[in-house]
């Protein structure tokens, strides 16, 4: 009984942390994404435009406090980015 009381309270304590900690990941995607966007003069319109689709729908979703929502998408944004 007292295990599983421990148990409880330390995922709590990590669920609580996980948050903020994604707050803070998304303006540094979002920036990585905006340099990459300023390398990469080679992109064809599409994919350009499918950058910026999900930088701005990635920032939004941080702007709405969806973080993990957030990360996926910009990260789909970098994954075009760093295709070659």
């Amino acid at each position: 009984m007292i295990r599983s009381l421990q148990i409880i309270v330390v995922a709590a304590v990590l669920t609580a942390f996980a948050g903020p900690a994604d707050a803070t990941y998304c303006p540094g995607l979002i920036t990585a994404i905006d340099e990459a966007l300023q390398a990469r003069s080679d992109l064809g319109s599409e994919q350009l435009d499918e950058v910026k689709r999900l930088r701005d729908e990635g920032a939004a979703l941080h702007d709405s406090r969806k973080h993990g929502e957030s990360i996926a998408i910009l990260k789909k944004a970098l994954a075009i980015l760093k295709q070659e």
